[in-house]
């Protein structure tokens, strides 16, 4: 079992404006990701993984894009579900966000 307080987690910085903390067991990975960057006037390009991802959104607005499904607008409390291998990606529509995506199985690359 691991407990972590959000604020002693050390945050890595993906890119300018994007900030990801991460938890994870041996099959499972929860990840925190800020965006302070936006709006965005477009999506950011799609991108596919091996991996199941479930991500909520904590704060903010998002148009999530998915490859065969027509884009969504979500905000604060909404959820969505991404299979193995499908493209997908975001467009930030508020100047700041906080989505909470899951994995199966961890993303080794993010350790």
């Amino acid at each position: 079992m691991a407990v972590l307080k959000f604020d002693e987690v050390k945050a890595t910085t993906v890119r300018e404006g994007v900030d990801r903390k991460l938890i994870h067991t041996n099959n499972l990975m929860s990840v925190v990701i800020d965006f302070t960057n936006g709006p965005w006037a477009e999506p950011e390009p799609t991108h596919s993984h091996v991996h199941e991802q479930i991500s909520y959104v904590a704060s903010g607005e998002i148009i999530f894009v998915c490859e065969g499904e027509p884009n969504q607008r979500l905000k604060a409390g909404d959820m969505f579900s991404v299979p193995s291998g499908k493209q997908h990606g975001i467009q930030l529509l508020t100047p700041t966000a906080r989505l909470v995506d899951n994995f199966n199985p961890i993303r080794a690359e993010f350790l």
